[in-house]
């Protein structure tokens, strides 16, 4: 299933149009959050269907090229446009906690994925359900969230947004870090320590992934990155700003 034959011709909210049936010129250009938005869910929609189609030996490259995309993508939304919206739109609130939530459970999925093996019957369902989840986001911000702004705000502040966007989303985190707040200013506080380990745990696992044979101290370098990136997230201060419908003591959840 794509997202886009899931995908109404129409936005949800009367008289707005979804993202997905605007051309770049409507959508104000190519320097626009909304046409950098487009393109990366259409990044996503390929990597979902190369991850259904991916094998046990394939499985973890397709997963971690997904994570790259999806958290830089989600942390920049929370960082820059959802504030934007809940200043400019009366129901600004309720909007983009309903993407919070979905940010949430992504995390919350990712966590319980990594904890699993490729092809192990306990990672499928998870796999389903991340699947799942992301398509939703997708139809939410696409056919809701992103023509309300598109309706709020002119063309110059949407490539003005499109500009932090984008300079966020380059130094923004690449993993899952269910504890860390999904709104400022925890999630704020959070970018650099989490970007650094994130980005240098991504670049040492590709290399343990091109390796033609094991190579223990790299292993052991990736998890200890691990166990200092769960050491950062759960610092006080990264969690201070949170809607407690999406903190993981509300939740429930152990990271």
């Amino acid at each position: 299933m794509s997202v886009t034959s899931t995908r109404t011709d129409q936005s949800d909210t009367p008289g707005l149009t979804s993202v997905a049936q605007q051309d770049e010129a409507q959508l104000g250009g190519a320097l626009s959050v909304l046409v950098r938005q487009k393109r990366d869910h259409v990044k996503l929609d390929r990597l979902l269907h190369e991850l259904e189609a991916a094998d046990p030996a394939t499985q973890d490259d397709v997963l971690r090229r997904l994570y790259r995309l999806v958290f830089s993508h989600a942390f920049a939304e929370e960082a820059v446009l959802w504030p934007v919206m809940r200043g400019v739109l009366d129901d600004g609130g309720s909007l983009t906690l309903q993407v919070e939530l979905e940010h949430q459970e992504v995390n919350e999925l990712v966590t319980r994925i990594e904890a699993t093996a490729a092809g192990s019957v306990e990672r499928r369902p998870l796999l389903r359900r991340l699947v799942e989840v992301l398509r939703e986001d997708v139809r939410d911000e696409e056919d809701e969230l992103l023509p309300r702004l598109q309706s709020a705000i002119d063309t110059r502040t949407l490539r003005l947004l499109g500009l932090a966007w984008e300079a966020v989303r380059t130094v923004a985190p690449t993993r899952a870090h269910p504890v860390v707040a999904r709104r400022p200013p925890g999630n704020a506080l959070a970018a650099v320590p989490l970007t650094v380990v994130d980005r240098l745990r991504d670049r040492i696992d590709r290399r343990i992934q091109l390796a033609e044979e094991d190579v223990p101290w790299l292993v052991r370098a990736s998890e200890r990155l691990t166990i200092a990136a769960h050491a950062i997230e759960h610092a006080p201060l990264l969690r201070r700003g949170e809607d407690e419908s999406t903190s993981t003591d509300h939740r429930g959840f152990v990271a």
